[in-house]
């Protein structure tokens, strides 16, 4: 029965690697907030939304599905640490929960109620002046709004999965050594950033970019872990 299991883990993992690479590569054909994104004006900002409703929705649907398949991905690398370390596993896999509540929220609100905010705005109706306001707190380009705070939560929670499984994930295979060495290198690079961020060394303008290419190590152990979720099923 715990082979079963096992293999129904690496399955799952693996397609779910599979899910997170391609919602990835559609990412970039979708549109996740008006050009300009931290720039661009309120108003403008609202005749976007309601020009483009439905490819905005669209678009977080698909980061929605993206970070839901990445939690079954950390899932199945924390069931590989299991077999080193089984209270670093069971941390790990509360970790992805947690991180996993923290970006369904603000993906929920960007689905369900920007689009509204925005109409409501525009049209001048009921609760005109309450929609106006929310939609400013709810910015999901401004780093430093209630929508990306839950975001950067979300990545904090995998920064402290990478820092976590690494050691017992580098005593595996070959595949699994680089896989904790990305993980690790991500821990680490996103808790510096954090600190420059709170010593006052990264102005909020600048943000963006740097965590952006942090992010983007995540797609190594994503790409490497489907590999060997494959192996072993």
């Amino acid at each position: 029965m715990t082979n079963n299991f096992d293999n129904q883990i690496n399955h799952f993992a693996f397609w779910s690697a599979i899910v997170v690479l391609v919602t990835a590569v559609i990412s970039f054909l979708l549109p996740l907030d008006a050009p300009g994104g931290y720039t661009v004006m309120h108003e403008n900002r609202i005749i976007w939304l309601n020009d483009n409703r439905e490819l905005f929705i669209i678009g977080w649907i698909n980061q929605m599905v993206c970070m839901l398949s990445l939690t079954g991905v950390l899932l199945g690398i924390a069931w590989h640490v299991s077999s080193e370390n089984q209270l670093r596993a069971l941390i790990a896999a509360m970790i992805v929960f947690a991180s996993a509540i923290a970006f369904v929220i603000p993906k929920f609100i960007a689905i369900w109620t920007i689009p509204q905010l925005a109409h409501v705005v525009s049209t001048g109706g009921i609760g005109t002046e309450l929609a106006d306001s929310l939609l400013r707190l709810l910015n999901v380009s401004i780093p430093f709004s209630l929508y990306t705070s839950f975001d950067y939560l979300g990545f904090w929670l995998y920064a402290l999965f990478g820092l976590i499984v690494a050691g017992p994930l580098s005593r595996q295979s070959l595949i699994s050594k680089v896989t904790a060495a990305s993980l690790g290198l991500f821990g680490v690079l996103f808790h510096c950033l954090l600190g420059a961020l709170l010593a006052g060394q990264l102005a909020s303008s600048d943000i963006e970019t740097p965590f952006l290419i942090v992010f983007a190590l995540l797609l190594v152990p994503v790409t490497l872990m489907m590999i060997a979720f494959k192996q072993r099923m």
